[in-house]
């Protein structure tokens, strides 16, 4: 990992992919799956009856999250944000969702399970995908997070492993009886 993903990784309180470096617990996480997701989202992830369009309520129903749905088009970083605080938190403005937040519930290493299962039901296809959407976020996330610290270290439209001149303090001339 470079110094700028490291820094990066501290200033924005993120966690890198969904494995961060320790093997999932599929077992777990599938046994959360049927617990909290499969009543929503189906137990073989085929998710709710015209699931893009709106209810009675003018909510989305839940998606699918087997190959038919839209699940592996997102990243990492976004399907665990939506499943620890919700759509509505993460999409903002005022949209609404019943897809609620798991975070007052499950660990973020338990939902991150749940996330590695229901990625190992998915053909190689969207795996592969969802693989690559995730590597080109995780780049962009180090390419803003290398701007930021430039930023705070003061590295403005020069690259940080630019030699910067300084300049000795000026000193104002001795004058006779000041030292």
């Amino acid at each position: 990992m470079s110094l700028a993903a490291l820094f990066g990784l501290l200033l924005s309180g993120g966690s890198g992919s969904l494995v961060a470096g320790n093997q999932p617990d599929l077992a777990r996480g599938e046994a959360i799956y049927a617990e909290a997701c499969a009543a929503c989202h189906g137990a073989d992830l085929e998710g709710e009856p015209d699931w893009r369009s709106p209810g009675p309520d003018g909510r989305l129903p839940a998606p699918p999250h087997d190959a038919s749905g839209h699940t592996w088009h997102h990243p990492d970083r976004v399907l665990l944000d939506i499943t620890m605080r919700g759509t509505a938190a993460v999409v903002g403005g005022g949209y609404e969702s019943n897809m609620p937040g798991f975070a007052e519930s499950y660990s973020e290493e338990e939902l991150r399970d749940v996330l590695e299962w229901i990625k190992a039901q998915w053909p190689e296809q969207e795996r592969a995908h969802q693989a690559r959407v995730t590597a080109q976020d995780e780049a962009n996330a180090d390419r803003r997070a290398s701007r930021r610290i430039r930023a705070v270290l003061g590295y403005r439209g020069f690259p940080p492993s630019a030699s910067i001149a300084v300049k000795p303090a000026r000193r104002s001339p001795q004058r006779p009886g000041n030292g």
